[in-house]
């Protein structure tokens, strides 16, 4: 009687293990963050950067496409430094506590601002333009930040 039960749990707690093993053992693609868009992200100290694009069907000049949220309780200026070897240097200022959404506009419940026109940024569609983002004594982040062209409708409006 006793060995049936030892048996019987032990079939009951292999079948479990066989059932449930895989996830137990295998690379959860789901914990991993992505950039579910044409852009890519950064956070910068308080700002969170998300989407950053550029759009340019020249290669000369672009369009800086990003949102930024500032989750801090100051007003920041972003420097926006782009081109290799450093080039020129836009800055941004961000409000404490807003979104702000740069190159689209009228999204409802953000503040939307002039497109910002990156020029002689020398690099074609399709490839990725150098940037560095800081701000005040937050470290500085760099990112290789993808260069499109207007060929989609949505980016069309955006081109320079």
């Amino acid at each position: 009687m006793k060995a049936r039960i030892a048996a019987s749990a032990a079939l009951a707690l292999g079948i479990a293990l066989g059932a449930s093993g895989c996830s137990m053992l295998t690379y959860q693609a789901t914990t991993e963050h992505y950039d579910a868009s044409d852009g890519v992200s950064v956070d910068v100290g308080e700002l969170d950067l998300r989407n950053i694009l550029i759009v340019s069907d020249d290669g000369v000049d672009g369009t800086l496409v990003m949102t930024v949220v500032n989750n801090g309780t100051e007003d920041v200026d972003l420097g926006v430094q782009f081109g290799v070897g450093g080039g020129e240097t836009v800055d941004i200022e961000v409000e404490a506590g807003s979104e702000v959404v740069f190159g689209v506009d009228d999204i409802e419940g953000t503040d939307t601002v002039e497109p910002v026109v990156l020029e002689d940024i020398d690099t074609l569609p399709g490839a990725f333009l150098p940037m560095y983002f800081q701000y005040g004594s937050a470290e500085g982040v760099e990112k290789l930040v993808p260069v499109l062209d207007g060929r989609l409708p949505e980016y069309k409006r955006l081109v320079p």
